[in-house]
């Protein structure tokens, strides 16, 4: 850094010292939401290593985002480092807002009144000001003049990232195998989650690569056709899922209030009971998102 003053000075003045400032503020809360985290031993289970994942990833990501700028290496890179930066910074709002969700959900609520639940709703708090600084960069960058809106930026852009998000959080549920292994159609429904992500993580990757006119179909028909068999894939899930999981006559749970689980797990964890609940409600979100989405491509393919 101190060999090149000139990225430095460039840094502190207008018009990137916005940009700087958020970079230095999520930098700091992604850093404070990790340590008070560990402080407090986020550490069982998958349901407690995602959030401190996020933390962590943000963090580290963010920081050499922030020595390439300084050292001016973006245009060392193949790719588009705009591009790259709208989708990492709207992937990390999108990760950040899971995080502040799904830690008090699956963790804060079963903490005691003590100094590690302070810590605990501090790190979600810090948590929430990650996401703001995040989803504040990526709309100061697309309403500089003379932007190329990233793929990110857009409706089926956001959609993907919160498609692709959400079923993170879901298989942070499933991490379990003893929820779904015992029926072959509750393994049909895991096998449906992890599809519909390769199915979006290749329409973001041909995005962020500028692969969509190799393609040999335009690329809208692509999109369309995969959101389509999107939907079809989390319908199944979701009615699979259900049925399996709390219909007694199927080989389902009994209800929540004689599920032995739920009354003999320890207290820092959710039970099996209501993690099933959790993914439950996921599916029935990503399949309205996937919905959402292959209505909106619908009726643009149609005006077109």
């Amino acid at each position: 850094v101190g060999s090149h003053p000139r990225a430095l000075l460039q840094c502190l003045g207008s018009p990137t010292i916005m940009r700087c400032c958020l970079r230095r503020l999520q930098l700091l809360c992604t850093c404070v939401a990790f340590l008070l985290g560990a402080s407090v031993g986020t550490w069982s289970g998958a349901l407690g290593s995602w959030p401190m994942f996020i933390w962590c990833f943000c963090f580290v990501l963010t920081f050499i985002i922030l020595i390439i700028e300084l050292c001016e290496l973006e245009d060392r890179f193949s790719f588009s480092w705009d591009n790259f930066l709208t989708t990492y910074n709207c992937y990390s709002a999108l990760l950040c807002l899971s995080a502040s969700i799904t830690y008090p959900i699956t963790y804060i609520q079963f903490l005691p009144d003590s100094r590690s639940r302070d810590h605990a709703i501090t790190s979600t708090a810090f948590s929430c000001i990650a996401f703001a600084a995040y989803a504040m960069e990526v709309a100061w960058n697309r309403a500089q003049p003379n932007t190329i809106t990233s793929y990110m930026a857009t409706v089926p852009g956001l959609l993907k990232g919160l498609e692709t998000t959400v079923a993170c959080v879901i298989f942070a549920f499933i991490s379990s195998p003893h929820l779904y292994e015992h029926q072959p159609a509750l393994g049909w429904c895991v096998a449906a989650y992890a599809i519909c992500f390769l199915l979006a993580a290749v329409v973001l990757m041909l995005n962020l690569g500028k692969c969509e006119n190799r393609l040999p179909i335009p690329f809208r028909i692509f999109q369309l056709g995969l959101t389509l068999l999107s939907v079809l894939l989390y319908a199944s899930a979701l009615v699979l899922w259900s049925l399996y999981q709390f219909d007694e006559k199927v080989g389902g749970q009994p209800p929540r209030s004689s599920n032995v689980s739920c009354s003999h797990e320890p207290i820092y964890s959710m039970c099996a009971w209501d993690q099933r609940l959790a993914v439950t409600i996921l599916t029935a979100i990503n399949l309205l998102i996937y919905v959402t989405e292959l209505v909106f491509l619908a009726l643009n393919f149609v005006k077109d």
